[in-house]
């Protein structure tokens, strides 16, 4: 059964406590591990892998957190051998029922995650890197930088239902939301300036390819792993969306940490802040539409969707360099999204923003019309 703390995955102290572990004696090796990629032997691949995996009764006498961090440094060597065109539990068969104990014990996939490669991956000389270049570092942190702030984004979220766009405090709330999206924004100017695309295209992708395990085929940690599409979903997509993003996060929910997942179920049936604002006003009284509080609550909720407008372009960019046709080496991104599917994330996302910034603007000429 998943460890009672399993819910709390994320918190500072968690975080830190995953990054300082090594249970599976693993520094010293992990760090070669960007000179047997560079000679791509996998033969050395495959012999890395088994060196880290501990007895069973060695392995039960982890704590959660000790799982996580043998998933993360595990999940090193199957992106690894992926990379270099071998199914990693064709090559370590004796792998798969420790990767499936890891994944029932921490309550996630049973292989390594977004959170495993950046957020529990220590930094310092104990980093965890496929290449050992500074863009990768660069890239790790960047998702790193994110997690602290979209956590406090998504509990502002789960407070923002409980309520109405009338109350003073939901354009509060929205104010502090759009602080924290923002981190999205320096994260994305972090890789634009430090991250080619050449670079994340032919070098560091691959490392990223989905393996099969048990049966099952499983994706590589992804940016798209940050659940920023379960802030979506609070703002507009549960209820404005497309069947095409719908899809994107029925497949990406299971990559994400289990109380992430709780919100997900309980948030993708629900109706979204926009259509909450929009029903507000068409409820309202005359008298009520000018009410300063629901006129601000809409400037709010156009302000966080034009932040996340502005990350989801800076990302396409990346993405449409990236993959173009005659650098990529995949056809979509790792986290299985397409660049079309970012572009029709964007216009939904404009579009919603239109129609808050469209309410707001009726509400001040019926108060203009009033006076």
């Amino acid at each position: 059964m998943p460890s009672s703390c399993s819910l709390l995955y994320g918190n500072e102290i968690q975080v830190e406590r995953v990054c300082s572990l090594d249970p599976l004696g693993a520094d010293a090796r992990l760090a070669g591990l960007p000179e047997i990629n560079s000679s791509g032997d996998v033969r050395a691949l495959a012999a890395l892998l088994r060196g880290l995996l501990p007895a069973r009764e060695t392995l039960s006498g982890f704590d959660a957190d000790g799982c996580l961090a043998a998933m993360r440094d595990r999940g090193m060597v199957l992106g690894s051998l992926k990379r270099f065109g071998r199914e990693p539990l064709e090559a370590v068969p004796e792998a798969t029922p420790l990767l499936l104990e890891l994944g029932e014990r921490t309550d996630m996939v049973p292989r390594d995650v977004v959170h495993h490669y950046c957020v529990w991956n220590p930094t310092g000389p104990r980093e965890r890197m496929y290449t050992g270049d500074v863009q990768e570092r660069y890239l790790q942190e960047s998702v790193r930088m994110v997690f602290p702030r979209l956590r406090a984004a998504l509990e502002l979220c789960q407070i923002l239902r409980e309520h109405e766009p009338h109350d003073p405090k939901f354009s509060i709330l929205l104010d502090a939301l759009d602080h924290e999206i923002s981190s999205m924004v320096d994260s994305i100017d972090l890789v634009i300036e430090h991250v080619s695309p050449r670079f994340f295209a032919r070098v560091l992708r691959p490392y990223f390819a989905e393996i099969t395990v048990d049966g099952g085929v499983l994706l590589g940690p992804a940016a798209a792993q940050v659940p920023l599409w379960l802030v979506d979903e609070i703002l507009w997509a549960s209820d404005r969306g497309s069947e095409d993003y719908s899809g994107f996060m029925r497949d990406s929910v299971r990559y994400s940490l289990p109380g992430w997942r709780n919100l997900h179920g309980s948030w993708k049936d629900s109706p979204s802040l926009v259509t909450r604002l929009l029903e507000a006003y068409g409820a309202a009284p005359d008298a009520e539409r000018t009410a300063p509080a629901l006129r601000t609550s809409a400037k709010s909720l156009a302000a966080v969707l034009r932040t996340v407008v502005v990350f989801r372009g800076r990302h396409l960019g990346i993405a449409k360099q990236a993959y173009r046709e005659e650098l990529r080496l995949y056809p979509v991104g790792s986290g299985g999204a397409s660049v079309r599917l970012l572009q029709e994330i964007i216009d939904l996302t404009r579009k919603n923003a239109q129609l808050a910034k469209a309410a707001r603007h009726r509400a001040k000429q019926a108060e203009t019309a009033q006076a």
